[in-house]
């Protein structure tokens, strides 16, 4: 079954207008890159480079998506700047790490996984307790059963604003005092989610980067703590990253991946900025899953990520 299949419209034209700026701001700067050649020689090759960049797809990445097009080039001898936009799309879609089957069904849970558990990781301002918010929306609209612990135990404002997006969704968040230990929080939200046959758990953890040491210890426990109640949880370990930062989400990726086994990645606020780039660059860079990308403020405008639909989008079609 095709991706577009599970690709409705409303969520088509929302993705084309998350990715406008994205789009606009790259497709300028091609233009003005093969503007006035007829072929793709090393001059253009050497102004796409500068695009590919600019535009925070990452540098390793895009000497990888170079040296391919010059081996295309080599191999075919000549090749017109009108095919440009073709082959670039076709090697961004080689990039993109597999995210699993375009043909999957949106926020599903295994069946033989309950209650599926996401534990979600990043640093404070990058839209993680929105992203759980909508998240626990998604799939209570899918007709699950989801509790959310507010594990972010050392700011008020953290369990305040889960509580927040809890009573807004109409889902139960498990949370104890300011200062206590977040693995007690897990621990808690976990066992009482079991008890009530849940079917997705959604842990938030502290924001901190400043003690790498100190973070990778604290994520262990949490882990360590949730295995006791359910042995392969969590199943998810999400980071949460801000698109519009865009070099600053790479270094936020390194260092989170260096504490932590993250296998997923949510990169949100794509909306607003010409930095969509940085969704290829970090897939390929760091051989992790983008899962989920965010698109507005709405309810309705986190995505599950397609890569045939990110790239049609991105290249207009």
């Amino acid at each position: 079954m095709a991706w577009f299949n599970f690709f409705s419209k409303e969520k088509k034209e929302t993705l084309d207008k998350g990715l406008s700026k994205t789009k606009e701001g790259v497709f300028t700067k091609l233009a003005r890159a093969v503007a006035g050649k007829s072929q793709v020689d090393d001059e253009v090759l050497d102004n796409l480079e500068e695009v590919l960049i600019t535009s925070d797809v990452g540098v390793d990445t895009t000497l990888r998506i170079i040296q391919r097009i010059e081996e295309r080039v080599a191999r075919d001898k000549y090749m017109g700047t009108s095919e440009l936009n073709r082959i670039l799309r076709e090697e961004i879609t080689a990039l993109l790490t597999e995210t699993g089957e375009d043909d999957a069904e949106d926020f599903a849970v295994p069946a033989d996984k309950r209650p599926y558990v996401i534990m979600v990781v990043g640093v404070n301002g990058v839209g993680k307790t929105t992203t759980i918010g909508k998240l626990a929306y998604q799939y209570k609209k899918k007709g699950y059963s989801v509790y959310l612990g507010a594990a972010d135990t050392f700011r008020a404002a953290a369990v305040e604003q889960l509580v927040a997006w809890g009573d807004r969704v109409g889902v139960p968040v498990v949370k104890q005092k300011m200062g206590s230990d977040p693995a007690s929080v897990a621990f808690d939200t976990l066992s009482s989610a079991k008890a009530n046959n849940a079917d997705v758990v959604i842990i938030d953890t502290a924001g901190r980067l400043h003690n790498k040491i100190g973070l990778m210890n604290e994520l262990t426990k949490i882990k360590n703590v949730m295995a006791k109640v359910l042995p392969d949880a969590p199943h998810e370990v999400l980071l949460v990253l801000d698109g519009s930062t865009g070099q600053n989400a790479f270094e936020q990726a390194k260092q989170f991946t260096a504490a932590t086994e993250v296998n997923e990645l949510a990169i949100t606020k794509l909306d607003g900025t010409a930095k969509g780039g940085v969704v290829i660059g970090i897939s390929d860079q760091f051989k992790i899953p983008v899962k989920y990308i965010g698109l507005g403020e709405g309810m309705e405008d986190l995505q599950v990520f397609r890569r045939a639909a990110f790239v049609d989008s991105l290249f207009g079609e």
